[in-house]
């Protein structure tokens, strides 16, 4: 698997896009369950087929660009390719050294997040700093630990460890990204409503604006179209409950997710419909 993911980094990424359209297509034919989940997911967020259609060949686009992300020849670079919206409040933000926490959902490409982010600012501000879970499944872990092997990026385990390490990597004038939309194991996250209805949402993302003062903003990465390149986004979260050590997790994870759908409203084709956002969380192992 790892052979095929480096052939298929070696292809043009115009390519690889155009084919995962077609298989995004492909398999909400041919996968009933697939598509009853993300048409019930998106119709309940109250979205028309219109608004939410597009997102059936987005989510192909988003696992055919993978080996690309992943796996290309080191020496090219993605900055061509991406145009930038509000980056001056990124900046801003590191220039107070308090640090940021970009919060982005499952919009866009978020894979492109960090890269940009490790090639435009690492030289210069430092790497961006992530929690890091190893794929659970043993074919996917290489493939994915070698994504995260880039300059300007460095991963920290998902362990109280590699949160404190994290919390000193904010309070020193770093960055970090997380997927806050993102169901975490039970016992680390609190019910709060995300699109009127009842989801397990993680409140780590509080607990380290609270605990590093650090500024959040949200982010998500624009996919523009097949071969058109992408924008970044940056948006201020304007939520003062996730500084308020007062504010109760329910909270503090509400307004969470009423940021993520800020941004998903802006968009709601490009977003994964298919996560099962509304699950039960799972005991964590």
């Amino acid at each position: 698997m790892v052979r095929l993911f480096r052939l298929l980094g070696h292809l043009p990424l115009s390519f690889m896009q155009g084919v995962g359209a077609l298989l995004g297509w492909l398999v909400w034919l041919l996968s009933p369950a697939y598509r009853l989940r993300l048409e019930s997911q998106a119709r309940a967020a109250g979205f028309s087929p219109p608004q939410y259609r597009p997102a059936v060949a987005a989510i192909g686009m988003m696992v055919a660009e993978l080996p690309w992300l992943w796996l290309r020849p080191r020496q090219q670079g993605v900055l061509d390719r991406v145009q930038w919206d509000g980056a001056e409040r990124f900046e801003a933000a590191l220039d107070a050294g308090k640090g940021v926490i970009l919060a982005l959902p499952h919009l866009g490409c978020w894979e492109m997040i960090g890269q940009s982010l490790a090639e435009r600012y690492g030289p210069t501000r430092g790497p961006l700093v992530a929690l890091y879970r190893p794929a659970r499944k043993a074919w996917l872990a290489p493939l994915v630990a070698s994504s995260r092997d880039r300059p300007g990026l460095k991963a920290v385990p998902t362990s109280v460890a590699g949160v404190r390490s994290l919390i000193r990597v904010l309070r020193g004038g770093g960055y970090t990204a997380i997927l806050p939309d993102q169901v975490p194991p039970l016992g680390q996250g609190a019910w709060a409503p995300f699109f009127g209805r009842p989801a397990y949402t993680m409140t780590l993302l509080p607990r380290l604006a609270q605990q590093s003062g650090a500024t959040v903003l949200l982010c998500w990465c624009e996919r523009v179209g097949i071969g058109k390149g992408y924008v970044m986004h940056f948006e201020p979260m304007d939520a003062p409950e996730l500084h308020d050590a007062s504010a109760s997790p329910e909270a503090a994870a509400t307004a969470v997710n009423a940021g993520m759908e800020r941004l998903i409203r802006q968009a709601p084709g490009q977003y994964l419909w298919s996560y099962a956002r509304y699950k039960q969380p799972a005991q964590d192992i």
